[in-house]
């Protein structure tokens, strides 16, 4: 047999449930390097920097919007 609830979940109680189910903003910072809006805590995809340092290849040529 299937678990049936006993009483109907009021429209409040469903709604503050579902309240936290909800899509983040990416946040976004401009690299000081070369202008490109990335990611925080994340190599620059346009330059290769992070923290002011070359770390690696850019990936892809980006233009600055």
């Amino acid at each position: 047999m299937a678990g049936e609830p006993k009483r109907r979940h009021s429209k409040a109680r469903k709604r503050t449930r579902r309240a936290s189910i909800k899509l983040a903003a990416v946040s976004l910072i401009v690299c000081k390097n070369c202008g490109v809006k990335t990611r925080p805590h994340i190599v620059c995809v346009g330059c290769g920097f992070y923290a002011g340092k070359p770390i690696g290849k850019p990936q892809a040529k980006v233009t600055k919007a």
